[in-house]
């Protein structure tokens, strides 16, 4: 157990590893079904997740956090019995609020969402909340375990079951209607791709329902062994995870919901205040929807290290060693942002074949492309806040990052509103895209601020910013000059942007090392650190 605990980097990698994995099925199985349903129902199915989203963050989304750390706390104590306890507690809770919240989309769905053709694509989606609650908790309690193992592989196969159900549902529903008007077709086409998303859900609770089984034996017997007397009631297991659960809710349902603000005020305005038609609207969110679907692969490593953070972080703070805290947090932080930072610059020099390889829809290509450059910009943003916020959450600050995300929120918003209402309409997109990167900077710069006050806690900045922001403008500027150079040869851009990207790749590589932004030590301490060193021996550039 202590080496898991020591080796949460490692954790967080197997996590995101899964997580870009995930994310790049679904990039891929969302260009086909674009191509079915067109990009006016890409928007409707982009509204209509939006919308299933706040729900599922308000009833379920945070519950695999809150599980992992109450049940940590408990397992650091070896309270086998209570961290059983609490696991049975959470899932009653879930099927409660789960049961709630899916009936009220089914039924309230037009009160979520402004375009009447997004309506249909939200029902399909309500029952799909009540099972994401159950799957949270199986999740959630084999992170409290400190192994992401088991997490990783049921999100693979969650999405390739929503990949594959959602194409070949997307394309009969749209069969269904064929003849009808486009909104029509567009709308039964959203639906078809939501129903995929509930199948996928479906899998990966059947897979953690099997996982559990398999080791119920041995949960078992460590709850029969546990010598502990005191046994913490079912009333007192279900106030903490209240206690717990609600901070972890207002502050993932603040952060994350200025997805579904944004739509909202956004049709709100250009249907209402502008009057533009709602398949214009549609198209418009479709193309912004393309460029977040972009930038999200490489958040998924914040995602991951804040979820390996919390179960880790929150022994140590109950243990009351700030020290290790803070060197956890300073770990982690450098690793996000070596990745993050040249994920930014290099999506933001190859929006456009990046965006030709996945999303190229004629219309609306150069469009996306554009917005995807300006979108990267927050990558490294969303990058510290996701994981600033899991710190604070696990050394017991429940409450500062829900203010943190509160302010960020209404300013984003009120610039948003601002910025649409009385600048120039034509470049209306961009003022949604500017938004959401104001959002993150601003909850970045608070967090950091209360890490500073709680933990006395300052991020190095040579090696952990303004190195590799120097590494990666090198290999922004190869990476571009590679692209257009092969593409002048070879024009067909997935060859180029191939070349491109694994030549950058490379660059930056032997960059971070000879200007030392990284030691050995720590290169060996990322997931597959050990052949990071090989490499870089073999290269000659450790010695």
């Amino acid at each position: 157990m202590a080496k898991k605990k020591d080796n949460f980097v490692m954790q967080a990698g197997i996590l995101a590893a899964a997580g870009i994995i995930v994310r790049i099925i679904g990039l891929l199985y969302n260009t086909p079904m674009v191509a079915i349903i067109g990009d006016e129902g890409f928007g409707y199915y982009d509204s209509a997740y939006a919308a299933y989203s706040v729900v599922l963050l308000i009833s379920s989304y945070s519950i695999p956090s809150a599980v992992s750390k109450v049940i940590a706390q408990k397992l650091v104590l070896k309270e086998y019995r209570n961290a059983h306890r609490v696991f049975r507690c959470a899932f009653i809770y879930v099927l409660v609020v789960g049961g709630i919240a899916s009936l009220f989309v089914f039924f309230g769905a037009g009160l979520l969402v402004e375009m009447d053709s997004a309506v249909l694509p939200l029902r399909v989606l309500a029952p799909t909340i009540f099972l994401s609650g159950m799957l949270g908790v199986f999740r959630g309690y084999f992170q409290a375990h400190k192994t992401m193992v088991h997490t990783s592989i049921s999100q693979i196969l969650e999405q390739l079951a929503n990949a594959g159900v959602s194409i070949g549902m997307a394309w009969v529903m749209v069969q269904t209607v064929k003849g009808k008007d486009a909104s029509t077709q567009a709308s039964f086409g959203a639906a078809g791709g939501t129903i995929g998303t509930g199948a996928g859900v479906l899998v990966g609770l059947l897979f953690m329902l099997w996982t559990y089984g398999i080791n119920r034996k041995i949960i078992m017997k460590k709850v029969a062994r546990d010598s502990h007397r005191e046994t913490d009631s079912y009333g007192e297991i279900f106030r903490t995870i209240l206690f717990v659960v609600t901070p972890f809710i207002l502050s993932t349902g603040i952060y994350n919901i200025n997805n579904f603000l944004d739509k909202t005020i956004y049709q709100e305005l250009m249907m209402n205040v502008m009057t533009l038609k709602e398949s214009v609207v549609a198209t418009d969110l479709s193309a912004i929807a393309k460029g977040t679907k972009i930038s999200n692969i490489p958040i998924a490593l914040a995602s991951a290290m804040a979820t390996a953070l919390i179960p880790s972080i929150s022994s140590d703070a109950k243990r009351g060693d700030k020290k290790s805290v803070r060197l956890k947090v300073a770990k982690s932080m450098k690793v996000t942002m070596l990745v993050s930072i040249p994920a930014t610059v290099g999506i933001a020099v190859l929006a456009k074949p990046v965006m030709q390889v996945i999303f190229n829809q004629p219309e609306t290509l150069d469009l996306s492309a554009r917005l995807l450059a300006v979108t990267s910009l927050s990558i490294i943003f969303y990058g510290m806040s996701t994981l600033t916020q899991a710190v604070l959450q696990s050394i017991g600050k429940m409450i500062t990052p829900i203010v943190h995300a509160a302010v960020a929120l209404a300013v984003h918003a009120a610039a948003m509103a601002a910025m649409l209402l009385y600048l120039d309409n034509e470049y209306r997109m961009y003022y949604y895209v500017a938004a959401t990167v104001l959002y993150s900077v601003i909850v970045s710069i608070l967090n950091a601020y209360s890490l500073r006050k709680y933990l006395r806690y300052r991020q190095e900045k040579d090696k952990t910013f303004l190195r590799p922001v120097f590494a990666s403008l090198i290999m922004g500027a190869v990476a571009y000059g590679v692209y257009h150079g092969v593409y002048l040869l070879v024009p067909v851009n997935l060859v180029a942007l191939g070349i491109a990207v694994v030549l950058a790749m490379l660059v930056y590589f032997v960059l971070i090392i000879v200007i030392r932004a990284v030691t050995e030590e720590e290169l060996r301490s990322m997931p597959k650190g050990h052949l990071l060193v090989k490499m870089g021996k073999k290269m000659r550039l450790l010695r």
